[in-house]
């Protein structure tokens, strides 16, 4: 399966389950799967510019990082539809709630420490694409 059909399935499948939540960028009407996008389009670019850099796998879990966090999909459903390693990776993405709030971050980062540098990539990429304009609803 060429990049564009891996793409094609996996935003499809992403922007389904966020909608199923009528999940929007903050303070907008924009479907959320135009921020997935964006962070999934940071990888094309890093790819372009890298060697040994698993793009399928960057682009997988860029446009899915977000899912199990937002979304009532569990890990396993997503083994199941994109495989183990997409799942490491969104996991370390994934904040864990269980933890006091103050922790989920630094023990998000140690995950995504030790996964492969496509994960790091998206980490990377999705702080990107969230320092656009903020809401208009937000005050100064």
């Amino acid at each position: 399966m060429g990049i564009q059909d891996v793409y094609q399935k996996v935003i499809r499948y992403a922007a389904q389950k966020h909608a199923e939540r009528h999940q929007t960028l903050p303070g907008t009407i924009i479907p959320y799967d135009v921020h997935l996008s964006n962070v999934a389009m940071e990888m094309l670019v890093v790819a372009m510019h890298s060697q040994d850099f698993d793009t399928e796998l960057a682009v997988q879990v860029a446009l899915l990082h977000d899912v199990l966090e937002d979304t009532a999909i569990t890990a396993e459903e997503l083994t199941t539809g994109f495989g183990p390693q997409v799942t490491t990776g969104v996991k370390a993405l994934t904040k864990n709630k269980n933890l006091p709030k103050c922790e989920q971050m630094k023990d998000s980062l140690q995950r995504i420490k030790s996964c492969v540098p496509e994960v790091r990539a998206v980490k990377l990429a999705d702080r990107i694409t969230n320092l656009q304009e903020p809401p208009t609803s937000w005050t100064k």
